[in-house]
């Protein structure tokens, strides 16, 4: 009979715990016998006829009542319990007081806690509770609500995130307490922090990529305007040497004087357009060149259109292609967003129309700036290869690429991404293989804000 005992009480024990009314009526059924014998056999009280089949008559009741009343012989409890001990998700019951009164092993484990550590004690006695700053707010809603209620934590002893889901237990309109879900998310949360790691680096090495043509550029675009500035300060040199010569020479009249300063005017105005355009290539180059937060400011179609003839001269020159471009509006129509975006958009996909000739001499580019329905349409027209179905599918959607070794397929993924973000515009495109790509961007300017 003990050994019976002993493995009842231990499965009810570890099923529903040693405070248990199923496990108290057990303990009592088997303290009554057992003490009525001992106080006998040791004389304490007088035994008599009537005293084995009273206490055995108690013992039975009592050993009924756990049976028929709590369901002791009834496998379901046993197998839910061991069903949601083996769920990926912890949950913790609570009743109308916050006593915790049930759980399953999944939050012990995400815990590291034993069962007598959280049973019967209040939720909010629970070293993790401090870590759920929603939590007490969310229990009183769910009490008075059918909604289910749900915030994100970051439980720091155990270095978890969790998605904690609070609802109420009600049963015939009546509330009987509160269930709380914890599922893991930690394992999705560093997923997303090292994506988000490499979408940086591939981001910075796109960026260093770009930087690196540009210089290429920026060599060529600087080289012209500093030999012609070389040649107007000898042109001047020259000037002034006459000049000093001709001092005190009677046969030098007023109107070579005159002559000798206009020529140096004329050279002191190449000089000033030279530098002025120097001034533009590096004004350019400088606002692709910083990574800091953009600042979002007014700028005109003029300017814009100016940037990225600048920047894009020496690829179309080195490419052998002609840019064409077509501003169909006043250069005066203002934009506001941050134009070094833009002019990254707009070079990327230029750049991506000159690699469709695959090095094909005398080709040609359209550059349209146009407006349609209040939006600023900036289309860029190449007659290319064009895209293959497969190619066409996918764009916009991932990071692909038709260079193979020499792309990474970002530069228009995050162009896309840009223009969705930064301007609430769009970016379309028509193509057919072997006859032409077209690129439309289509942000509604005037809709922004600074």
């Amino acid at each position: 009979m003990l050994f019976g005992l002993f493995y009842l009480l231990k499965y009810s024990i570890k099923n529903s715990g040693i405070f248990s009314k199923q496990a108290i009526l057990f303990i009592i059924a088997t303290l009554i016998p057992i003490v009525v014998n001992i106080l006998g056999a040791l004389r304490v009280v007088p035994m008599t006829i009537y005293i084995t089949p009273i206490y055995l008559t108690i013992t039975v009741l009592l050993c009924a009542f756990a049976v028929l009343k709590f369901d002791f012989l009834n496998v379901t409890p046993i197998a839910l319990q061991r069903v949601v001990d083996r769920i990926s998700d912890g949950y913790v019951v609570l009743d109308e007081d916050n006593i915790v009164t049930d759980f399953n092993k999944t939050f012990l484990t995400f815990n590291s806690l034993k069962a007598s550590d959280i049973r019967n004690i209040s939720i909010f006695d629970w070293q993790g509770s401090k870590y759920l700053p929603s939590l007490n707010d969310c229990i009183q809603k769910a009490s008075v609500s059918a909604k289910t209620f749900a915030f994100e934590a970051y439980i720091e002893p155990i270095k978890k995130y969790f998605n904690v889901e609070i609802s109420s237990i009600v049963n015939k309109n009546n509330f009987l307490g509160t269930l709380i879900l914890f599922k893991d998310v930690t394992q999705h949360e560093e997923d997303m922090k090292t994506i988000k790691d490499n979408q940086d680096m591939l981001v910075e090495r796109e960026r260093f990529a770009s930087l690196g043509q540009m210089i290429g550029g920026i060599a060529h675009n600087l080289k012209t305007p500093i030999m012609s500035i070389a040649g107007a300060v000898e042109g001047l040199n020259d000037l002034i040497t006459e000049y000093d010569i001709s001092i005190g020479d009677s046969d030098v009249t007023n109107e070579d004087h005159h002559a000798i300063a206009e020529d140096m005017r004329s050279w002191v105005e190449k000089i000033k357009t030279h530098t002025s355009y120097m001034s533009d290539v590096i004004t350019a180059v400088k606002g692709q060149a910083v990574t800091s937060t953009e600042i979002v400011d007014t700028f005109t179609v003029e300017e814009l259109v100016k940037r990225v003839s600048i920047l894009m001269r020496h690829e179309l020159k080195h490419s052998l292609v002609d840019l064409n471009s077509e501003i169909l509006i006043d250069n005066n129509f203002t934009l506001h967003g941050s134009i070094n975006s833009l002019v990254q958009v707009i070079d990327n996909l230029i750049s991506n129309a000159i690699q469709s000739y695959g090095g094909e001499p005398d080709s040609k580019i359209d550059f349209i700036v146009e407006e349609k329905d209040n939006s600023l349409v900036i289309s860029i027209r190449d007659y290319g290869c064009g895209m293959s179905e497969e190619i066409q599918d996918k764009l916009f959607k991932e990071m692909i690429t038709t260079k193979g070794k020499n792309g990474t397929g970002l530069g228009l993924f995050m162009s896309y991404s840009n223009i969705k973000a930064k301007f609430n515009g769009n970016i379309t495109f028509e193509s057919e293989v072997r006859k032409r790509n077209y690129f439309p961007y289509n942000p509604s300017y005037r809709g922004l804000t600074s």
